[in-house]
């Protein structure tokens, strides 16, 4: 006698969902990270520091009757620091964040460009098309004369991404 026996199998596997569902949860930690905050934090934390130093200074000038009170200045300059200058170190890590990220992107764009032009070496229809997109541009400088001298150039990267979308034939 045959008996069919009908198993209900899941489609995914429980770990791998779990392992899925924690790289999900990774990547978007990743995202919402700003690093401007520890930054600000350092730098909040080496003004304050800073600043105790000179307090400690003051304060080991003077005798032990006191030392309370100059215990307590010390810690009133540290919490009044930190209100203080919180704001400003966070506006300055945002700035030194912004400028390091612009300065990637920088250097990951001259990157990619001489990578092209060493391609563009090997590669004659690449040379071609190259030359045609500055012989357009010579041409069309001197056809018109309101162009102004300091109009934008295109970077290699956009020069070709106008080639291969037609715009320049």
């Amino acid at each position: 006698m045959t008996s069919f026996v009908h198993v209900d199998q899941p489609a995914t596997h429980p770990g791998v969902a779990r392992a899925e569902a924690v790289i999900e949860h990774i990547r978007a930690a990743r995202r919402s990270f700003d690093g401007a905050r520890g930054l600000a934090a350092l730098l909040l934390a080496a003004i304050v520091a800073s600043l105790l130093v000179v307090a400690d200074k003051l304060m080991s000038t003077w005798n032990d009757g006191g030392l309370l009170v100059a215990w307590l200045v010390l810690w009133g300059v540290a919490f009044a620091t930190i209100a203080f200058f919180a704001g400003t170190a966070r506006t300055l890590a945002v700035r030194a964040l912004s400028g390091m990220r612009a300065a990637a992107r920088r250097r990951a764009a001259a990157r990619a460009d001489e990578r092209f032009m060493a391609f563009a070496k090997t590669d004659p229809r690449i040379l071609r098309d190259l030359q045609a997109i500055s012989s357009r541009q010579e041409a069309e400088a001197e056809g018109s004369p309101e162009r102004s001298a300091d109009a934008a150039t295109p970077t290699l990267y956009q020069a070709m991404r106008r080639v291969n979308l037609g715009q320049y034939y």
